[in-house]
């Protein structure tokens, strides 16, 4: 249900990235989805525009996305409102803490759920899965999620995305490598 006045539902937008077309989804007050054009899992989301004016948070997100594409760190994160189980949010907040230009592991991930939730132990692949459920890709960066190896698995926007978003960012790519390859030695 949207925030907005007399609307029955979400406010879609669409915006022109480098790296392809991408959805952004409000419910007037927050953003609740992003996905690029093609992304796993939102194949039967609604991509048509929403017509009238864009609220306040779509044209806070569309320049959170001028300002990363333009190879930038944002400094900000629009309000965003994550809907999913206690855990996920768990790790969606997580995602949230991984610095600009940075990387981590499923495993260094699972750890700090461990400790923030208690539990003697969390798998690295639960941690995948809720990963893969980030409805608000790249502003919550997923792509930042790195095997355990370094290896670049696990982006529903497609490894060649991922590995573009993090040279965009300067995160050490040429020390990565694509799925089932060993990581290089430096």
């Amino acid at each position: 249900m949207s925030d907005r006045p007399g609307a029955p539902g979400p406010f879609i937008s669409r915006y022109s990235s480098p790296l392809g077309g991408i959805t952004l989804v409000c419910d007037g007050g927050a953003l609740t989805g992003l996905r690029f054009d093609g992304q796993r899992g939102f194949e039967d989301a609604p991509a048509a525009p929403t017509a009238g004016e864009e609220p306040a948070v779509i044209s806070l997100a569309k320049e959170w996305l001028d300002v990363y594409f333009s190879g930038r760190e944002p400094g900000f994160t629009p309000p965003l409102r994550l809907d999913g189980t206690p855990f996920q949010k768990a790790v969606w907040d997580i995602l949230l803490t991984i610095p600009y230009g940075r990387t981590a592991t499923y495993g260094e991930i699972a750890k700090v759920i461990e400790e923030r939730l208690y539990v003697k132990k969390m798998s690295a692949q639960a941690v995948g899965g809720a990963v893969g459920r980030n409805p608000v890709s790249l502003i919550v960066p997923c792509h930042r999620v790195v095997g355990f190896d370094g290896s670049l698995t696990g982006y529903a926007g497609g490894i060649g995305r991922k590995r573009r978003l993090l040279e965009l960012e300067g995160a050490g790519i040429n020390d990565m490598s694509l799925p089932g390859n060993a990581r290089r030695e430096k």
